[in-house]
């Protein structure tokens, strides 16, 4: 099967089975931008159609509402959008680090294209790092990742990484009031103009989002669960009001006339395992029989055991999907345990 991933470079471990070119550290941006397979840009030209006039000759028609974006090295065709569609370069993805590494100790860990040029990101290792006890180590990044095909918006956020198991989390802060609001991500439309500068301010580069986010990994490793309080955890993370209609995670009981979904029992009975002191780090201190350890369980199963398509399904997936909403949610739900 093909890989989602086009191209990707790296430093330090190999991902994702082995793909991508690895990487000295510290490289300037530009080597980057080769080896990742983003040294290139996003063309448009403007959709035309062909027709026959009256005497049977085929004429090219303008459509002028919308344009089709392509890619400069291959002219492979990209996606279909609207003259108001703002499209964001993959040299701008990596630039957005430029003064970051270069200034401010941050380093570039992984960058790469998805889906043929259609989706691109960049990962970046910001200095932080915190251990929980038991030594379970996380470090902070910083994501930046786009589409042009009109899955993503232009979205920055902070990501946390156990370093145990490599499960990646998107840190989620609530703001102060409890509002929807979500300070640890910020994402442009394709409507309006990428800003560098002003998604770096609203994003608040600072120590205050990792610090506030390792309080509450803290909070979660100190508050000890039981076996029903994880099992009723799994339940409303993958099956509460059938939250996520994914049919790695439910299915439909044909036997059941109301056509219901009823759980996947593998998912459930692979989390609760992987809680039960099979999965990675799940015997550190910090996770076994506690509120950190489920949400662990969560982030690893959707990171490296839900079923994909392939390894870069899982990825696009556990980042920018389902696998990150479902992530998201088991958050939620652990933080609620100690509210």
């Amino acid at each position: 099967m093909a890989h989602l991933v086009e191209t990707m470079a790296f430093t330090g471990q190999t991902p994702w089975h082995g793909l991508g070119n690895p990487l000295t550290p510290h490289q300037p941006i530009e080597v980057w931008a080769q080896q990742a397979g983003m040294d290139w840009r996003i063309e448009s030209s403007d959709v035309s159609y062909m027709a026959q006039n009256h005497r049977g000759q085929n004429i090219i028609m303008p459509f002028e509402e919308q344009r089709v974006l392509y890619r400069s090295d291959t002219h492979a065709p990209l996606s279909v959008v609207s003259q108001r569609f703002q499209e964001v370069q993959p040299k701008e993805i990596l630039e957005f680090y430029r003064d970051l590494t270069e200034q401010s100790g941050f380093e570039l860990e992984t960058a790469g294209v998805l889906k043929g040029g259609k989706k691109f990101w960049a990962l970046a290792k910001t200095g932080q790092s915190k251990a929980l006890k038991g030594n379970d180590v996380s470090n902070g990044y910083i994501l930046l990742a786009t589409a042009c095909d009109g899955t993503l918006a232009t979205t920055a956020q902070f990501t946390s990484i156990r370093v145990v198991c490599n499960n990646t989390l998107a840190i989620a802060l609530k703001t102060h009031n409890h509002t929807s609001n979500n300070a640890g991500v910020v994402k442009v439309p394709h409507s309006t103009r990428f800003d560098a500068e002003k998604v770096k301010h609203q994003l608040g580069i600072s120590v205050r989002a990792w610090d506030e986010h390792m309080y509450q990994m803290k909070q979660l490793s100190e508050r000890k669960v039981t076996q029903q309080e994880a099992a009723a955890f799994f339940d409303r993370v993958f099956n509460e009001s059938n939250y996520y209609a994914d049919p790695s995670i439910i299915h439909f009981n044909r036997n059941n006339p109301s056509n219901k979904t009823e759980p996947n029992g593998r998912a459930m009975s692979k989390v609760m395992t992987m809680f039960n002191g099979h999965g990675r780090g799940a015997e550190l201190s910090s996770a076994k029989d506690t509120a950190y350890g489920l949400l662990c369980s969560i982030t690893e199963f959707i990171d490296h055991e839900r079923r994909a398509m392939s390894t870069d399904h899982r990825l696009d997936s556990a980042w920018f999907g389902a696998g990150a909403a479902i992530k998201q949610r088991g958050l939620e739900q652990a933080l609620r345990m100690v509210a």
